[in-house]
């Protein structure tokens, strides 16, 4: 795997071009692995905490709803290994 900066990186995918050589896809998994099913749950936050989610959602170039999934699915992770 070639190793680019993030900045190259981003102006090889926004001009189409083939970005598979940078990318490692050693762990990655075939769509029909992963679990699919959703579920939705509505929970309460405080207006600075979605502040502060829309804040590091921007960051990396994510919704909320998706930032909220990855944190959750990580911290679930870590705490249950078998995940």
């Amino acid at each position: 795997m070639k190793k680019i900066s993030v900045k190259e990186f981003d102006e090889k995918f926004d001009n189409g071009e083939d970005i598979s050589e940078y990318l490692d896809f050693s762990k990655a998994k075939k769509l029909k692995e992963l679990n699919t099913n959703t579920k939705k749950v509505n929970v309460d936050f405080p207006i600075w905490v979605i502040e502060a989610l829309d804040n590091e959602a921007k960051k990396i170039g994510v919704t909320r709803q998706s930032i909220i999934k990855m944190w959750i699915a990580d911290r679930l992770k870590v705490e249950n290994k078998s995940i």
